[in-house]
C-alpha cells in the first residue's frame, strides 16, 4: 500500500507570494509585525477560513498537543505525520510558518476553520506506477 502524497502548504493560494515577500523582507515573517501586513490575514482567511488572530481566539481542546509551538524540524515532522509538507524547495521550514501553523492545525484537525478543497490523486499521482503497468499490459496484448 502506498502512502498518499503530502499536501504542500506552499501550494495554497497566495502563500507562495508571501513566502517570497518574506525572503525579500524578513520582517514579514515575524508574527509581531502581522498588523503591518494585512495580506497575511487575507491569505489565511482564504486558505483556512480564519485569520491568525481568529485562530488565536479559538478555545483549544483539552487534549491539544500545541503542534503550532514546535520549532524547526520538530514542527515539519509533526505536520508531515499529519499529511502536510510545510517546507520550502530546500526542505527547510517555511519562513511564514509561524503565521500558518495554528490556523492549519485547527483546520486539519476539524477544530475551527476549513481546509481548501484538494482533489483525490489520480493513478499517476498516487505513486502506484499506473502508467508503467498500462505500458506492460499493452506490450503483452500486442504479443498475442
Amino acid at each position: 500500500m502506498t502512502q498518499a502524497p503530502l499536501r504542500r502548504l506552499i501550494d495554497l493560494p497566495g502563500l507562495d507570494a508571501l513566502e517570497m515577500k518574506a525572503l525579500m523582507k524578513p520582517s514579514v515573517a515575524d508574527p509581531d509585525n502581522r498588523d503591518d501586513y494585512p495580506e497575511i490575514a487575507e491569505a489565511a482567511k482564504a486558505c483556512f477560513g480564519l485569520t491568525p488572530e481568529e485562530a488565536e481566539a479559538v478555545a483549544l481542546p483539552d487534549d491539544w498537543d500545541s503542534i503550532e509551538r514546535l520549532d524547526g524540524f520538530d514542527l515539519t515532522d509533526a505536520f508531515e505525520a499529519e499529511g502536510w509538507d510545510v517546507t520550502d524547495s530546500k526542505r527547510k521550514p517555511l519562513r511564514m510558518i509561524r503565521h500558518w501553523a495554528l490556523p492549519l492545525a485547527l483546520a486539519m484537525r476539524g477544530v475551527a476553520g476549513e481546509l481548501p478543497f484538494a482533489p483525490e490523486p489520480g493513478p499517476d499521482e498516487a505513486g502506484d506506477d499506473w502508467g508503467s503497468k498500462m505500458a506492460a499490459e499493452a506490450t503483452r496484448f500486442r504479443k498475442r
